[in-house]
């Protein structure tokens, strides 16, 4: 089997290091490891696999060398002008930014979900939002077998998903200190207010879901609303899905359907208050479902509760998940 090389972009940040714990414990046949960063952090020693690695700063040349994969966690910005370089140097870069997401030529993928579109990539295979990861992978098979008429998103996402900033925001709060990345403080409140908002009235954020969806299930005119609110949360976002479907459905078949799917762990007995929590996500690669129960409301819907790890499933795992694909 091929020995190959592989770069990680934006290795001393949030993403950076889960992505770096994943790659350890996935132990993948690659060779050669060279790990980048901006500037400031350039420099900066690094333990991985039982090997000291020096962090080298991203430049134009850094791609020279020849590398198989690249994994790209360092913003839209840096994505927007170093991943064509790698493309052009024979690299295949997978962007975890929303640099290229509605980009028509990019396949946008969650393995679990439509992994068939990894293999038409130009080079670049786009990682969706956190947000909309976790919840492609349950409504999946659900599509599947009783087809989505109409998806409601209210997300309730942890301050990891704004870096380390919103982490310290939080932390910070708590001593009574006044937010730096938020627009109020995060302790004692739920902010429905993720990214910058937009003409429509929805944030950025909600409309990367509502489009993204559409992208990935391969529907361009399904209908969704989207409320993504931050919370003050460490890590892990939740979500409350409610989804209306064209076909009836019996309950039972359909949680039955869903533990059945891949990448998803069914948490779903109230008798004994058991359902999916951030704390029990973290760490994990799983996304977590519970509160299944019918929406008396319309002849054909689902309420689900939806909970995952944003920085590994939403972000790093996911990636190095497209690179395995690439790689088999």
């Amino acid at each position: 089997m091929k020995n190959y090389k592989l770069a990680l972009v934006g290795a001393t940040g949030l993403v950076g290091l889960t992505a770096r714990k994943v790659l350890e414990e996935k132990n993948l046949p690659i060779s050669e490891y060279t790990f980048f960063s901006s500037n400031k952090s350039a420099g900066t020693k690094i333990n991985f696999l039982n090997k000291e690695y020096i962090v080298k700063e991203l430049s134009e040349s850094s791609f020279d060398e020849g590398f198989d994969f690249a994994i790209f966690s360092a913003g839209g910005e840096t994505s927007k002008k170093y991943s064509p370089i790698a493309v052009s140097k024979g690299c295949i870069v997978i962007d975890n930014s929303n640099a290229f997401r509605m980009d028509t030529n990019v396949p946008l993928v969650v393995p679990e979900v439509n992994p068939q579109d990894i293999y038409w990539n130009k080079g670049i295979i786009s990682n969706p939002n956190c947000s909309t990861i976790q919840a492609v992978i349950p409504l999946k098979p659900l599509d599947d077998k009783y087809i989505i008429k109409r998806i409601v998103y209210s997300t309730y996402q942890a301050v990891s998903g704004a870096g380390k900033k919103g982490i310290d925001d939080l932390e910070n709060g708590l001593k009574g200190l006044n937010p730096q990345k938020f627009p109020y403080p995060i302790v004692n409140n739920c902010l429905p207010h993720i990214d910058v908002f937009e003409k429509n009235g929805y944030t950025k954020e909600e409309m990367k879901m509502i489009n993204e969806t559409r992208k990935i299930l391969g529907k361009p005119n399904l209908k969704i609303t989207a409320t993504t609110v931050r919370v003050p949360v460490l890590n892990s976002h939740s979500e409350s899905i409610n989804i209306e479907f064209e076909n009836d459905f019996d309950l039972d078949e359909l949680k039955e359907l869903l533990k059945n799917s891949p990448g998803i762990i069914v948490e779903d007995n109230i008798c004994n208050n058991i359902y999916p929590l951030a704390t029990n996500a973290c760490g994990h690669d799983e996304v977590f479902v519970g509160r299944i129960r019918r929406d008396e409301s319309v002849a054909s819907g689902v309420n689900l509760w939806v909970v995952a790890d944003n920085i590994r499933k939403g972000a790093a795992t996911n990636a190095i998940q497209i690179v395995e694909k690439l790689i088999k």
